[in-house]
């Protein structure tokens, strides 16, 4: 079966975002780079949650390669041919792609989305590249959940710009 990775750059306050959206804060390393430039070779599909597509709608040369999924009840087109949008149940559509032949899956940013896999228990892993700094306030990592989730590290990586990556599974 496949994997399913929620990845993600945060602040230390854990806001993935200033409240307008931008992400100007989040400093791009080598050693970063290098880190995420492995998971791309575990993986051969995004899932994103519309509000994070908005904000990178029209700019996916990035993510070719892969097949990418946004997950929207709401959207009704894509502004990339790339992307194919989903409307249905994302826990089924998920549960469906888990079972499906292929590499892993990263589900790419959308806190409510991500809300909705790990209350399905679809998600597996949990990779968090925290950022040193505070932003007061933003758009929030993570939203309410129904119950309590339980991880299990798996690696730490400090990067010389103070950034650390964390690893986590989910525990059964």
């Amino acid at each position: 079966m496949r994997k399913v990775t929620f990845r993600v750059a945060n602040s230390l306050d854990n806001y993935i975002a200033r409240k307008d959206g931008s992400f100007d804060w989040i400093q791009q390393s080598e050693e970063s780079s290098a880190s995420l430039a492995g998971f791309w070779k575990t993986i051969d599909t995004v899932l994103w949650g519309r509000k994070t597509y908005d904000l990178v709608k029209g700019r996916m040369p990035t993510f070719q390669g892969v097949k990418n999924y946004v997950l929207s009840r709401t959207l009704k087109e894509s502004a990339d041919k790339e992307v194919e949008l989903v409307n249905e149940d994302a826990a089924e559509f998920v549960h469906t792609l888990k079972s499906q032949k292929g590499r892993d899956i990263f589900v790419m940013g959308g806190g409510k989305l991500a809300k909705s896999l790990f209350e399905a228990d679809l998600i597996d892993e949990v990779g968090m590249n925290i950022h040193p700094v505070f932003l007061g306030s933003g758009i929030a990592l993570f939203h309410e959940m129904k119950r309590q989730i339980n991880l299990e590290l798996i690696e730490c990586q400090t990067f010389r710009d103070g950034c650390v990556f964390v690893s986590y599974r989910v525990k059964s």
